[in-house]
């Protein structure tokens, strides 16, 4: 009878428990179907995964909702979103207690630990070598190709604010020159990377904006390479993506277990494979991320930068791609 109680009142606490709201990017959705059950077990409470079309677009939500925090937690920051976050100081300050699993300093996407990296990849330009005539090898021989690159745009997309930061990385203040002559090459703009990947393998375009690791994933899925990575000659843009915890009255246990959750070798495991990026800790990685691209002369803008200048610089790209 006491074994039945308990079970019982175990089960109450499970089901009458609280809950914890995550905030994601839809690109990060498998997060629902691959930790839900298990963190769900192990933790008693429950996870309700909002996605959203990037991580841009999940900043502005927790600005809008800044008096009346909806979320615990947000997956997915960029150092350019997480900038923006905490410029409007809606995250909570916290250093998990494994965060010495991280296997490169140079990995923190932030030192005060407002956020925490959870994994990194490097950007590219992902491309058919079937729908090309002839492959590039540079951003100067991208321009000149008509209507051939989907882009992800830098106000909705993570992968689309690094793509605009990476250009500004490398042609700095003649950036929107830059841009001027690529207006042509590009076919179309999406909200995401989903939706601009889903364009790329229905062919409507032979390049676009994507991850280092994406040889890696054809390999995985398609047996073979038949999607290639290119790292332009004028260097490669590292992408670190972090997760925080909501500046809030009244932060739940459960979310500082999130993020630690986050730096295990259960939840890093899962990375490769789902997310297509690296894990920031020492786990072993699959036979097929052999074929993922090697960042090769690697830029980046400082978080300084980011901080002072993103709203500028996305406005002044807003206005440029409508004329």
């Amino acid at each position: 009878m006491k074994k039945i109680l308990l079970i019982f009142l175990l089960l109450s606490n499970f089901i009458f428990g609280e809950t914890l709201t995550v905030y994601i990017p839809d690109a990060m959705k498998w997060m629902e179907k691959e930790i839900k059950d298990s963190f769900e077990s192990q933790y008693g409470v429950e996870l309700k995964f909002v996605k959203f079309e990037g991580a841009a677009k999940i900043v502005s939500r927790l600005k809008l909702e800044k008096i009346n925090p909806k979320a615990d937690i947000v997956v997915g920051l960029s150092s350019s979103t997480l900038a923006l976050a905490k410029k409007e100081e809606i995250l909570k300050q916290y250093k998990p207690v494994n965060s010495n699993k991280i296997k490169d300093i140079g990995l923190v996407i932030d030192k005060d630990y407002f956020a925490t990296t959870f994994d990194y990849g490097g950007l590219a330009i992902i491309y058919a070598p079937d729908r090309l005539k002839q492959v590039p090898t540079s951003f100067n021989d991208i321009i000149k190709l008509d209507k051939s690159l989907i882009v992800e745009d830098p106000r909705t997309s993570t992968t689309g604010q690094d793509f605009l930061l990476w250009t500004i990385a490398i042609y700095k203040d003649n950036w929107k020159e830059f841009w001027e002559k690529l207006k042509p090459a590009i076919l179309t703009i999406t909200p995401g990377w989903s939706e601009a990947f889903n364009k790329f393998e229905a062919k409507e375009a032979p390049m676009m904006v994507s991850y280092a690791t994406d040889g890696a994933y054809s390999t995985y899925y398609y047996g073979g390479t038949s999607y290639k990575a290119l790292i332009p000659n004028e260097g490669g843009y590292v992408q670190i993506e972090g997760a925080a915890i909501i500046n809030k009255k009244d932060i739940k246990d459960s979310a500082y277990k999130f993020i630690e959750f986050l730096l295990s070798d259960e939840f890093q495991e899962k990375i490769p494979l789902n997310q297509w990026m690296f894990p920031v800790t020492n786990v072993k990685l699959p036979a097929a991320f052999d074929y993922a691209e090697e960042i090769k002369n690697p830029v980046t803008v400082s978080g300084e930068d980011i901080s002072n200048n993103l709203e500028k610089w996305l406005k002044e790209w807003e206005e440029l791609m409508k004329k």
